[in-house]
């Protein structure tokens, strides 16, 4: 599967607004070269990201739910940032994209070494917070 990025502005914000409009990043994904292409939109917003340091996976007979959050060190209380819902297929999918994207990531850059145990990780390994 191929992805490419590329730089669009719509026609319509392009002909009806005189402000400055900035540039929307659409990712193709291509399956196979002969079948459609499907464009999916990335907005400024969601192109910026929300950074996760913990991951909470449960699942149901029908659905897999993914809580993406932040843990700050010294403080017991942290805050679903994101929640991502998944079919037991999609999630089998996600499960080998990531595989492929970290066997590809420490070819490069080598293995990925596992700093910290299973559990959550509550003071980062330094002191811990005073107020």
């Amino acid at each position: 599967m191929k992805a490419k990025i590329t730089n669009t502005l719509p026609l319509d914000l392009c002909l009806l607004s005189l402000k400055k409009v900035s540039l929307q990043k659409i990712i193709i994904m291509e399956e196979n070269p002969n079948q459609n292409q499907l464009n999916i939109e990335l907005s400024e917003e969601v192109a910026d990201g929300i950074y996760s340091n913990l991951a909470i996976i449960t699942h149901s007979a029908s659905e897999f739910v993914i809580d993406f959050v932040k843990v700050m060190p010294g403080v017991p209380k942290a805050k679903v940032k994101a929640r991502i819902l998944l079919t037991p297929q999609h999630a089998k999918r996600l499960m080998a994209a990531l595989q492929d994207n970290i066997s590809k990531y420490e070819a490069v850059h080598g293995t990925i070494k596992q700093t910290e145990g299973l559990g959550i990780p509550m003071n980062f390994g330094g002191p811990a917070a005073q107020a």
